[in-house]
């Protein structure tokens, strides 16, 4: 099976190769950090990792680096002996983990799971344990770390319908790989049984709840005052500001159209939109151009750019790693990749600060989250692009309405809080026989921001 599953890389990996570096040519910084995905690390940190305790965690992006960061800060003062390395497979991911995570806390890109690079890595980093966020399986990996004898943990695992069919279908090559992790922190129990059934072991399972919750409510230094750049671009402290956030191909032109609609009923309106990918900001301000809204873009701006009060009818965030500080100024947030793409994103960040959020109809990455927000009140969502503009002009017209929703939302996420520290616990319980010292727990009061 090995020999074949690896044949099948091989071949895969050259066909792919000209897609796969496209994209990162059109993300950026593509050169730098190039050598580690083959496994070709800096003597720097071979020196740092040398006779050191070292736990390796890996988070495939964004969304997962925001889990990691929070996992780490929950983890370091338990371990203080521990050196953590963390992975990342995009630059988009890397350049949130150098923002958010200090430099004592190494950083490296995912390598490729051809034997000889994966073989090369957990040689060089020797970690005595591996956690992955979220589900990405690489068999040429775990078959490694199974053999070295290094426990494997999912953390904040989650399987979509269509992962589930796909690990059911080649359940000859996953279903091993999924019965030797030693830890597995579910988010609830459909989960759990999805689980059960592509093959981890009863004993390795656990529900812990979802550890987004938790991010949403831990304090982050803010990198970017939001509120004071939408005042020096000319909107008005008693604006209507509409977010708009990780949006996705086809919903920046149905928000232009929305809004130019609204803003006739709304003169106070103001638009932010912040599209999941970056690189697409070109296309976006092309088509904010083609419909006559005056726009600004992001990383246009500094202290000297100054523009009158109302000249402007949007701002385009063409910057990674913002969005949640665009949150804050927010009277409504649209949650993106719910309108014309499929999968949704995480609702929870704007929902903690107090705000009325509303999504479409496909939230499937986010089912459980999204349902248990529309259940409690805590978020409004509509069944297509209609029903979009119908929402937000109710909402705009009503602020009791968004303050109730607002309330609400704050409600669930502490409700569901406490999923970091089960987890945390589940991969401590695995390092204590490794002979690695575990501190006490300091139990810390939750509250929510400002």
């Amino acid at each position: 099976m090995q020999f074949v599953y690896n044949v099948v890389f091989i071949i895969a990996f050259v066909l792919a190769s000209p897609y796969y570096f496209w994209r990162m040519w059109r993300r950026g910084n593509w050169v730098e950090g190039l050598g580690e995905r083959f496994a070709n690390y800096s003597p720097d940190l071979k020196q740092a990792l040398t006779n050191r305790h070292v736990v390796w965690i890996h988070a495939v992006s964004v969304g997962e680096v925001n889990l990691c960061t929070q996992l780490i800060q929950a983890l370091e003062p338990r371990v203080p002996n521990v050196k953590f390395v963390v992975s990342t497979t995009t630059t988009t991911g890397m350049t949130e983990l150098r923002q958010r995570l200090p430099t004592r806390i190494a950083k490296i890109y995912y390598p490729i799971d051809r034997r000889t690079y994966v073989n090369h890595a957990l040689a060089t980093i020797n970690p005595e344990a591996f956690v992955l966020v979220e589900a990405e399986i690489w068999p040429n990996f775990l078959w490694r770390a199974q053999r070295l004898k290094v426990p494997v943990f999912l953390a904040n695992a989650r399987l979509s319908d269509r992962s589930f069919r796909g690990y059911q279908r080649f359940a000859f090559l996953f279903r091993p790989l999924f019965a030797s992790m030693t830890g597995v922190g579910v988010q609830n129990e459909q989960d759990a049984d999805r689980l059960l059934a592509v093959g981890c072991q009863r004993e390795a399972v656990r529900v812990v709840g979802n550890m987004k919750f938790d991010t949403a409510v831990f304090a982050e230094r803010r990198r970017l005052d939001a509120v004071t750049l939408l005042r020096q671009i000319g909107v008005a402290p008693d604006a209507l500001v509409l977010v708009a956030g990780s949006t996705h191909d086809g919903e920046e032109i149905l928000l232009a159209d929305i809004f130019k609609r609204l803003k006739a009923r709304f003169p106070k309106l103001f638009l932010v939109l912040v599209p999941r990918h970056f690189e697409r900001c070109n296309e976006v301000s092309r088509q904010l151009a083609a419909r006559g809204l005056k726009f600004a873009m992001r990383t246009n701006l500094n202290y000297l750019v100054k523009f009158q009060p109302g000249e402007l009818d949007c701002l385009l965030v063409n910057t990674t790693g913002e969005l949640r500080f665009f949150y804050e100024p927010a009277t409504i947030v649209f949650i993106g990749k719910s309108l014309t793409a499929h999968g949704g994103q995480n609702p929870i960040e704007p929902a903690i600060l107090g705000k009325t959020v509303v999504f479409g109809p496909n939230m499937e990455n986010f089912a459980d989250i999204a349902r248990n927000f529309v259940t409690a009140g805590g978020a409004v969502q509509v069944p297509d692009v209609a029903g979009l503009e119908t929402a937000l002009a109710e909402l705009l017209a009503n602020p009791e309405r968004r303050a109730e929703i607002g309330r609400h939302a704050g409600e669930v996420v502490l409700q569901n809080h406490g999923a970091v520290e089960r987890t945390v616990e589940m991969i401590l319980d695995q390092l204590k026989p490794r002979g690695i010292y575990v501190a006490p727990q300091k139990v810390a009061a939750v509250r929510l921001p400002a």
